[in-house]
């Protein structure tokens, strides 16, 4: 007999390693749902089936299954293996809850659902959710392919997001990673924030010997690519381990950077790849800093990264360029600083370096405030038992 399934979790876009899908998974896990994972991606790099209790970790009391990329079609790269994924995933899916968390599966799932419970198929009724990350609309306009052949690529690619909004507002449930991100008008919408999940990261700890700076996250010019690399040349008693997918744009960029700073800069800035969470934040123990230098664009202007949240949970002073949710993060905790130029990073990472003492006290009142004002339990719980009811009704 079959392993009953509560939520599929389908993700055609974002793979195992994704720090969002992580940190969702482990909280549906918590709650004992059994969950089945559709992503591309190493096996080795999904969620850990764990879960946090007094400190320490046990094995999860449900399991985790992860279905793999059969195909060569399903396991490329790009655009046209993307949307086959997004229609195979939908339809091997077991799961009482299809629950999409990549937009060019809403469609798909909502038409499935839709027709299976239409239709009764073996008398068991499923329900749709979904997940969505950032305001996609807006996050197109930061994409520079969107305007290639006459900006015909935008055009598809906005239609085909405005119809996941469509069919996210009509999801049984519509999670969001922040308050500014759509749909609004959903019949059943819940903010679940990118808090910190403490047992995907790695605590900071004392400072290390070596005056060091990390950087988590997605590599691109507009998530301060450009500007970190440039603060490398001028902060040279400092060095920096930068974790993460360099976007494919800017990889010949970084190609360049590298060969032409061989004899300092680059002997200094480390480049490790996309790692799932747990082995990402491993880079955190004895770091000193953390940065978070976005860029002010359409889809940046109103958040806040996860990883502020992050840096202060572990005990790291942040600094962060001046979006305005950000400023007033660093202002109410006092847990960093605030540059909108990479001459004012530099010079805070050397002000920091003479007076470790100054640097002391922002990372101990950027832990404080976390623990303080950040209720991951609670946040991750109301999430697990919203979709827990879906599997009930």
């Amino acid at each position: 007999m079959s392993q009953k399934i509560d939520v599929s979790i389908i993700s055609s876009g974002a793979n195992l390693a994704d720090a969002r899908l992580h940190r969702l998974t482990n909280a549906l896990l918590r709650q004992g749902l059994t969950v089945e994972i559709f992503a591309p991606g190493n096996p080795a790099d999904a969620p850990a089936i764990t879960q946090a209790e007094n400190g320490e970790f046990y094995p999860a009391s449900t399991p985790l299954i992860v279905r793999s990329c059969t195909t060569p079609w399903t396991r490329g790269k790009g655009f046209l293996p993307r949307y086959i994924r997004s229609r195979t995933f939908v339809f091997r899916a077991r799961g009482k809850v299809i629950y999409a968390i990549s937009p060019e599966a809403f469609m798909p799932a909502y038409s499935w659902v839709k027709l299976r419970n239409l239709l009764s198929i073996n008398n068991s009724r499923r329900k749709f959710a979904v997940d969505l990350y950032e305001d996609y609309i807006r996050l197109l306009q930061d994409r520079a392919w969107t305007k290639k052949y006459f900006g015909l690529l935008g055009v598809i690619a906005k239609s085909d997001t405005r119809s996941a909004l469509w069919a996210a507002s009509r999801a049984d449930l519509t999670t969001v990673a922040d308050i500014q991100v759509p749909p609004f008008d959903a019949k059943n919408r819940l903010v679940v924030r990118n808090l910190p999940d403490l047992s995907l990261l790695t605590d900071s700890g004392e400072r290390s010997a070596t005056t060091r700076a990390i950087y988590i996250g997605d590599m691109r010019r507009s998530r301060g690519l450009a500007m970190m690399l440039d603060v490398a040349e001028k902060a040279t008693r400092w060095e920096f381990d930068l974790v993460g997918p360099i976007a494919p744009a800017d990889q010949e960029f970084v190609k360049d950077w590298i060969a032409s700073h061989s004899d300092d800069a680059a002997g200094r800035v480390r480049f490790h790849g996309k790692l799932p969470p747990r082995d990402a934040w491993k880079f955190a123990q004895g770091a000193w800093v953390g940065l978070s230098l976005l860029e002010q664009t359409p889809a940046f202007v109103e958040a806040v990264p996860s990883k502020l949240y992050e840096y202060m949970a572990i005990g790291l002073a942040t600094i962060s360029t001046p979006l305005p949710r950000c400023i007033k993060l660093i202002d109410a905790s006092g847990g960093g600083a605030i540059a909108a130029s990479s001459d004012d990073v530099a010079n805070q990472l050397e002000n920091w370096l003479e007076n470790p003492k100054d640097l002391d006290a922002v990372r101990t009142r950027a832990r404080q405030w976390a623990k303080e004002n950040l209720d991951s339990a609670a946040e991750y719980g109301r999430f697990a038992q919203a979709i827990e009811l879906l599997t009930q009704n």
